[in-house]
């Protein structure tokens, strides 16, 4: 009996000294503590949250007849932030392949918060499909063994992988090297460095998978052209570095995390070449649209100047272009980009324009007119509208608990006692 006792007290006390657990409750610790500020944050994002819940068990009691959506518009707000979001998550090669690959050491310190933010997008990404199919309990059919998964022929297969492969990809990497450096300990290349490579093609295919979606159906026109791929990307690496600066501005004025300013530069680079590209192609299919107008082009004639009296959406795309052309402006000049006022002004521009052009914009005018030429328009309803606030606050959360876990092991404030 004493040789019992005395195996399960070295048990426990092995257990209680273990790196591993000692290192989610400091995590804990972490992210339970913090001044009023940070707990007002936490708060707000958990009351937006309940009431997302909320709207969201209305639409599983009364089914997806409590959105806008309708026959002739099937895909509406919540594939639109699909669409957007998971760009979002792609964004972040911008901050891993500088890092790893050209061991550029400005990207070195902020490289974690982009993964961080690449979990979070991709979280709310996937959130935005469940809530869009209905219910979860409407995803049987897609798991394989139990229902019918349809690969490698369905696209939507395709990027269920994808989705879910660069979410453990991005788990599993910084998970390694931030419980590295909080042992003490130097990652090994040979652990690490094989899922990098892997996650930067992953990255690209993610989004390519998705923009092959749209473009791979004939039957809608708008979304039926080789640009749908390459300015997907594209906005991808404009949005989001642009939410990379806004965010490392604020970690930088209330953290101690050592982030340069050499890498907000850097970021705004990025994105004002990217916006650049962005405007090219937007000016192409344009031009491709309206030059020699065919009832192919009747989509792009609704989204832009409205179509038979109907024009809800046509407010929004100009409010897009206007703040895209006119964030892209302000980074191009090189004494404004180097100005913290007007860089972060045009990167929430950006972000602000990419969001609605690339998931309002590109989304429904898919749909509208219907195939007999009618046009039926989509309004999202305030079910819809509560719901994708409570997602937003539900990334939101996710990204600052992982933040608010990450930075004291960087800075090297936390670290493994075994005492």
């Amino acid at each position: 009996m004493a040789t019992l006792t005395q195996t399960l007290t070295d048990h426990w006390t092995r257990l209680r000294q273990s790196p591993l657990r000692q290192f989610f409750l400091d995590g804990l610790r972490e992210v339970t503590s913090g001044g009023v500020r940070y707990h007002a944050w936490m708060a707000s994002l958990t009351f937006v949250m309940c009431l997302g819940a909320f709207a969201y068990t209305i639409q599983l009691r009364d089914g997806l007849a409590v959105t806008g959506l309708h026959d002739h518009v099937s895909w509406g707000l919540y594939i639109s932030n699909f669409t957007f979001l998971v760009g979002m998550a792609a964004a972040a090669v911008i901050l891993v392949m500088p890092t790893y690959v050209l061991k550029d050491q400005d990207f070195a310190k902020a490289v974690l918060i982009g993964e961080a933010l690449a979990v979070s997008a991709l979280i709310m990404a996937i959130s935005f499909v469940v809530v869009d199919v209905g219910g979860p309990a409407r995803l049987w059919h897609l798991l394989p063994g139990i229902g019918v998964f349809n690969w490698p022929q369905s696209l939507l297969a395709w990027d269920i992988l994808v989705l879910n492969g660069y979410l453990l990809l991005n788990l599993i990497i910084p998970f390694y090297i931030l419980y590295s450096h909080y042992r003490g300990r130097k990652p090994q290349k040979r652990f690490y460095l094989p899922a990098i490579f892997l996650s930067i093609l992953w990255a690209v295919s993610v989004h390519l998978v998705t923009a092959f979606l749209y473009a791979g159906l004939p039957a809608r026109p708008f979304w039926h052209t080789a640009l749908m791929g390459p300015r997907f990307l594209a906005t991808a690496f404009t949005a989001g570095p642009a939410l990379m600066i806004l965010i490392l501005a604020v970690l930088r004025k209330h953290t101690d995390i050592d982030v340069r300013w050499a890498t907000i530069d850097k970021l705004a680079l990025v994105a004002t070449v990217a916006a650049q590209v962005c405007l090219v192609m937007l000016g192409s299919e344009l031009f491709v649209e309206f030059y020699r107008q065919t009832h192919h082009g009747q989509s792009a004639m609704y989204l832009y100047f409205g179509l038979n009296g109907k024009s809800a959406l046509t407010p929004w795309i100009w409010s897009a272009v206007a703040m895209n052309v006119a964030a892209t402006a302000i980074l191009s000049v090189h004494r404004l980009r180097q100005t913290p006022r007007w860089l972060y002004s045009a990167s929430a521009l950006l972000f602000a324009g990419i969001l609605i052009e690339k998931g309002l914009g590109t989304i429904i005018p898919g749909f509208i007119p219907e195939p007999w030429g009618r046009v039926e328009e989509y309004v999202p309803s305030w079910v819809e509208l509560t719901v994708s606030a409570g997602i937003w606050a539900f990334g939101a959360f996710v990204f600052t608990i992982l933040a608010k876990a990450a930075i004291p092991i960087e800075t090297g404030r936390r670290r493994f006692n075994p005492s």
